[in-house]
């Protein structure tokens, strides 16, 4: 059910967090990963290396996937190495948190062009390889609880991930007569860095308006993300899964 050997999978933002714990999991499940990254070598080079001790491919390719034409480099990377694609995770994401008030015009257009503008970018780079697949593909965007339930301070944020989710159903209807499913994760707070860096006071009242008592982990994540790419999750497409202990119903 949750076999991958064979596939393709495009992941960006694909070293560090979320997106290694999806990279790792694509593969332990069968699949060859192209893993985008946009400045940490050496975090990229170090999960390449997780990836192919677990007998499978790794190629990485360094781009800025919020460009449209460092996105189409990165689809091209992925056919050229690899000879197709059969799966894109749109996982690069940044954070700029600011009060309305004091949020710069640069900073909502870093977190608009990196999260939602490289989501269509990345789209439009696969679209052809996904489209000659015989059996289809899949594309999994990551989104968050924050895009449904907004926060203080992130509404740049909190409007990329709202973004993700009309994207994700008005290509779930466009794509299907190529047999191409189109869904989206989001997630809750998850044991991540950026999570740890936020003081434990406030780490500690967002835990207790979580029902199940704790954070997630990146790696529960991921599993979700594979149970939607494989065959599992064959007759899925449009849907947004949401993982967040119960914290946003």
């Amino acid at each position: 059910m949750h076999d991958l050997k064979g596939q393709v999978a495009v992941v960006t933002g694909g070293s560090r967090g979320i997106g290694k714990a999806i990279s790792l999991a694509l593969a332990e499940a069968g699949a060859d990963i192209l893993l985008n990254y946009a400045r940490n070598d050496k975090a990229a080079d170090a999960v390449k290396k997780e990836i192919e001790s677990l007998g499978r491919k790794c190629v990485t390719v360094r781009a800025d996937v919020g460009n449209y034409d460092q996105a189409q480099m990165v689809g091209k990377a992925a056919v050229n190495h690899f000879g197709k694609v059969n799966i894109l995770i749109n996982n690069a994401g940044v954070n700029r948190d600011r009060m309305l008030k004091r949020m710069t015009v640069e900073q909502w257009n870093e977190v608009i062009q990196t999260n939602l503008s490289s989501v269509f970018n990345c789209t439009k780079a696969v679209l052809d390889p996904l489209s000659a697949n015989e059996d289809g593909g899949s594309i999994v965007s990551i989104s968050s609880i924050i895009g449904e339930m907004g926060n203080i301070g992130q509404a740049n944020y909190a409007s990329t991930k709202a973004g993700i989710t009309g994207f994700t159903k008005s290509m779930a209807r466009e794509l299907s007569r190529s047999k191409i499913r189109v869904n989206a994760v989001a997630p809750g707070f998850i044991e991540t860095d950026m999570l740890m860096s936020v003081p434990e006071d406030i780490r500690k009242t967002i835990l207790k308006d979580i029902p199940l008592g704790r954070f997630g982990s990146a790696e529960e994540v991921a599993l979700s993300v594979v149970y939607l790419c494989a065959e599992s999750g064959s007759w899925i497409t449009g849907t947004t899964l949401r993982l967040n202990g119960g914290h946003y119903i």
